[in-house]
């Protein structure tokens, strides 16, 4: 009977780890094409584009098969409109802090949302704080601050953004977390991209498209690709696992995203990068080891 628990428990562990894998190399190429879409377009354009191909993607989808028509009813509206605009806000910030600061700086910034996620996860979830948990929080903050060394270099006021855009995403976490309970992830992602797409439209100059080269169109369908399936990997991540073990494997984008900064962008990239990810990994694979051994 224990061998079978512990056969599931791991079994649902894997399926995080691959769900967190495809959402760390989605969120990685949303933040490329920020990147290459801001020197042609302003934020709201470039989101209209992440959330106008979300909805063609879903669209398209409740055409050709009938049977994912009933999985975008929702009885929680207003929990989705609550976290889908929090999103919104939080991603904005985050959008426009990768045009101004290095990657690294910018993701490694916004892991400040697994400490707030952890516990807001034991306060409004009702998740168990164990000593891995809180553990892997500490290693994963602790390898950020290896990263950034802060004091080393000159503070830039964008960095608030990032700090702001990571309380933002602990409560899209928790959110998110609180959905899965009772809506599909298909349904999940349908509403994000209806509720967002007009709050971008807003701010956009409809004439946009015909300021884009193949370039910016090739990023364009990158990000909204990405955009889709990051929130899909994130949100069924989400569903097999506990917020407090998914968002801490989240750590990974930070040496992920400085490898991609500095071969694509030229972006410094120094030995710290490095000692920051084997303290944000060595932290990971302790609450990975301790989750599949913990009774129930």
């Amino acid at each position: 009977m224990k061998r079978a628990i512990r056969s599931v428990k791991i079994g649902n562990l894997t399926r995080v780890v691959l769900w967190m894998t495809g959402a760390l190399l989605s969120f990685s190429g949303m933040a490329v094409s920020i990147r290459l879409l801001s020197a042609r377009l302003n934020l709201f354009e470039i989101l209209s584009i992440r959330s106008g191909i979300g909805l063609a993607i879903m669209l398209v989808l409740l055409a050709l098969k009938p049977a994912y028509r009933p999985l975008i009813r929702t009885n929680r509206i207003g929990l989705q409109v609550f976290r889908n605009s929090v999103h919104y806000a939080a991603q904005y910030c985050w959008a426009l802090a990768l045009t101004l600061l290095p990657f690294a700086t910018v993701f490694a910034l916004e892991f400040i949302a697994p400490a707030w996620t952890a516990l807001l996860a034991v306060w409004l979830l009702h998740e168990k704080l164990t000593g891995s948990r809180i553990g892997v929080v500490l290693l994963g903050l602790a390898g950020v601050l290896i990263i950034l060394r802060p004091g080393v270099s000159d503070f830039h006021p964008a960095a608030l953004l990032v700090l702001l855009a990571a309380v933002g995403y602990a409560v899209v976490f928790i959110s998110t977390k609180l959905l899965t309970s009772t809506e599909t992830t298909f349904g999940i992602i349908f509403w994000m991209t209806v509720i967002q797409l007009p709050l971008s439209l807003l701010g956009s100059d409809i004439t946009f498209p015909m300021r884009m080269d193949q370039s910016a169109v090739l990023a364009a369908l990158t990000l909204g690709i990405a955009g889709t399936t990051s929130h899909y990997c994130l949100t069924n991540a989400f569903r097999a696992g506990d917020a407090t073990l998914v968002v801490p494997l989240d750590f990974l984008r930070v040496p992920l995203i400085a490898l991609i900064g500095w071969a694509f962008f030229g972006e410094a990239l120094d030995a710290w990068v490095f000692v920051g990810a084997g303290v944000i990994l060595s932290g990971i694979l302790w609450n990975l080891r301790a989750e599949a051994y913990r009774p129930h």
